[in-house]
């Protein structure tokens, strides 16, 4: 038969069970705090902490067109000097008619290279961007574009945290703008 009299505890049972209990009571937090420090860090390796991003677009160049050649390209050299990255959405410009495409060139196996559309280009923070004839760069058409050398054409750069900056484009022929 069983006693309904409660049996004494040890000393010894009741340490035990205060260290588990004090255990558990300092788990909980520190746990916590660690998912959030691995939260934290994640955000800030994707580039969405820090200050905002600071972007500036200048040296914009559209090499001239040659006769009979349907397209040309435009460079610009874009810096980000924020906190954060951003990113290259798009490009338009009203004296373009049949449109802006960001491009990236490729090589191939043989050394012949071709152009390759891109949806959009990273701006990490701290970095500039120097487009050029053998990376990245806008295409557009210019098949009824009547443009002379120091013709000044508008460009609108669409950013996903900078936003819209509006910017000329000089007119030169190639050959003699330098992409460094």
């Amino acid at each position: 038969m069983r006693s309904l009299v409660p049996r004494p505890t040890t000393a010894l049972g009741d340490d035990r069970r205060r260290l588990r209990d004090a255990a558990l009571a300092v788990l909980v937090p520190v746990a916590a705090c660690s998912v959030t420090l691995a939260f934290l860090t994640t955000w800030v390796r994707t580039g969405d902490a820090g200050g905002p991003a600071h972007v500036t677009v200048t040296e914009g160049r559209l090499l001239m067109p040659s006769a009979g050649v349907p397209e040309t390209a435009v460079f610009f050299r874009i810096g980000n000097d924020g906190g954060s990255a951003d990113r290259l959405l798009s490009v338009t410009s009203p004296d373009v008619r049949g449109g802006v495409t960001l491009s990236r060139h490729r090589m191939t196996g043989g050394g012949a290279a071709y152009r390759e559309t891109i949806e959009s280009v990273a701006i990490p923070e701290g970095t500039a961007l120097a487009m050029s004839p053998d990376g990245v760069d806008l295409t557009v058409t210019a098949a009824t574009a009547r443009w002379r050398p120091g013709d000044l054409v508008p460009f609108t750069l669409d950013f996903r945290r900078g936003g819209r900056i509006e910017v000329f484009a000089v007119v030169v022929r190639p050959g003699t703008a330098s992409f460094s």
